[in-house]
């Protein structure tokens, strides 16, 4: 787990160096399509992929999005209309067998169907009429660390490519992802505070969301604990009475919209004296308890995910090997998980 954090910074710069071309012709193709709706089928840390995507697709298209429920299709039989919908299957191994059926499932019922995964000789590559290849190499460890933000960086430039641009902020971010990486004294920091946790609450809003989902998954396959993630607004609707002065609270504030969402939450969270820590920009840092200053300047909001997992996946490692855990192999895991 930790050499495929290492390796991010260069599985970026290989997507964006090789597969961006493929990518923006993927979707030229699709754009000419003119798909009415957009629904996004994954499971596990993709599915997290896939909730940054849907912000991607409403908030930079325009376009009506939605998480599917496959068991409608591969449980219950249901018979959607996806006649001009694009249904976008995200899937590290892509041999899922309810993700290839419910690809199936799509394409039958008129949909134009795309796969991003690892592994271009998958069945769900073979089954979608389009294929994004993730092009991260081999990931040996259990949790999923570098698949998982080549699928971010993958689906932001399909994105851009669906609203005609070239995806070139996204340039800089496999420079700063090794600046983040090379702090790895500050987060073992971190984690020494974590180490007794009994139970840890993450939360965010707008792109940083999906960042709180998958720290939380992160952190509960590699040390047991168990991690709560929660829309910055959702966790003022009852769960914030569950936060006190001993439980520790991760906030991910993006630079941006979110991050300005997220700030009553964090004024209520200070009030209530609970142990916070954000990853962000200094500016937030500094008015928490701890944390981890991001260099988001040179990025827009929809990229800062990229940056914002980083330090979150060596904190899960970190605190792992501090309760002595294995996190390389999680205990009633394995590397495909086949549902049904």
């Amino acid at each position: 787990m930790s050499g495929e954090i290492a390796e991010q910074p260069e599985v970026l710069r290989r997507l964006l160096d090789e597969g961006a071309p493929r990518i923006r012709e993927t979707a030229r193709r699709i754009a000419e399509k003119k798909p009415r709706f957009v629904l996004l089928s994954a499971r596990g840390t993709s599915d997290h992929a896939a909730l940054y995507a849907k912000y991607l697709i409403e908030v930079e298209l325009g376009l009506p999005c939605g998480l599917t429920s496959m068991s409608t299709t591969t449980a219950y039989g249901a018979t959607p209309h996806l006649e001009d919908v694009l249904v976008i299957t995200v899937s590290q191994s892509g041999g899922s067998p309810d993700l290839g059926a419910s690809a199936t499932a799509a394409a039958e019922a008129g949909a134009i169907t795309l796969a991003v995964t690892n592994n271009p000789d998958s069945p769900l590559a073979e089954i979608a009429q389009f294929h994004i290849d993730l092009l991260a190499g081999p990931e040996k460890a259990l949790p999923a660390t570098k698949t998982y933000t080549a699928e971010l960086m993958a689906l932001y430039l399909f994105v851009q490519g669906l609203r005609g641009d070239d995806g070139s902020a996204a340039a800089v971010v496999p420079e700063l992802a090794a600046e983040v990486l090379d702090r790895g004294d500050e987060v073992r920091h971190l984690a020494g505070r974590y180490r007794f946790a009994e139970r840890m609450v993450i939360t965010s809003r707008g792109y940083g969301y999906p960042t709180a989902k998958e720290a939380a998954l992160k952190l509960m396959e590699t040390s047991y604990i168990p991690a709560l993630a929660y829309s910055g607004a959702d966790l003022l609707h009852g769960p914030l009475a569950m936060v006190d002065n001993i439980s520790p609270v991760i906030a991910i504030v993006t630079e941006g919209r979110g991050g300005q969402a997220l700030q009553p939450v964090l004024d209520r969270l200070r009030g209530r004296g609970a142990d916070l820590v954000v990853v962000g920009p200094a500016s937030q840092v500094q008015t928490a308890s701890g944390g981890f200053a991001l260099p988001t300047g040179r990025l827009p909001e929809s990229l800062q995910p990229l940056l914002e997992i980083l330090p979150l996946q060596k904190l899960a490692y970190e605190v792992a090997i501090a309760r002595g855990q294995d996190p390389d192999a999680p205990r009633a895991l394995s590397k495909v998980t086949e549902t049904h």
